[in-house]
């Protein structure tokens, strides 16, 4: 979705406000894509702060489904996010602002979307857990392990003892 600053842009003091409908229905992060459960409206305010600078204000509040990294069950993660970015406009603007601008701004346009893809990047959880002492899957037959012990033998021994390990088992009566 993009929206026009030129008026922000040229006219001293203005400020324009406005409510979009985000109707997403999946969100994309490293390459996987997460459903979007509900979302509120998109509040953008959009400020002019000088001759050829704006200040942008967006906020909006939405419910991901999440697997677990543990268990791999659905968790409903909510992101409320608050986003403040300074606009120059593309004549006025350095090399430095344009590099940075150059991933929601498409000449006098503002890109709202990589605007707000820019910023789940930033704000995406590192571990999602559906509670915190979640088990996880058995690394044998796979069962959840919030739900009951699977009798899986999972003992895994010490790399560290191999060498002894072998040294036992080179020396046993057959």
């Amino acid at each position: 979705m993009l929206v026009n600053v030129t008026d922000v842009f040229t006219s001293e003091g203005k400020v324009l406000t406005q409510e979009f409908a985000w109707e997403t229905a999946e969100i994309t992060h490293d390459g996987s894509s997460y459903p979007v459960k509900s979302s509120s409206k998109l509040l953008l305010k959009l400020t002019n702060t000088a001759q050829g600078e704006a200040l942008v204000e967006a906020k909006l509040q939405f419910v991901a489904g999440i697997p677990c990294d543990r268990c791999l069950e659905e968790v409903e993660v909510p992101f409320d996010l608050s986003i403040v970015q300074k606009l120059v406009a593309p004549d006025r603007a350095d090399q430095d602002a344009l590099e940075e601008q150059e991933a929601f701004m498409e000449g006098y346009s503002l890109n709202i979307d990589s605007l707000i893809d820019n910023e789940i990047t930033t704000s995406w959880p590192m571990k999602v857990l559906c509670r915190p002492d979640c088990k996880g899957l058995c690394p044998v037959c796979g069962k959840d392990l919030n739900t009951g012990a699977c009798g899986c033998d999972t003992f895994v021994p010490d790399p560290r003892m191999a060498a002894i390990m072998d040294v036992f088992n080179a020396n046993k009566e057959v």
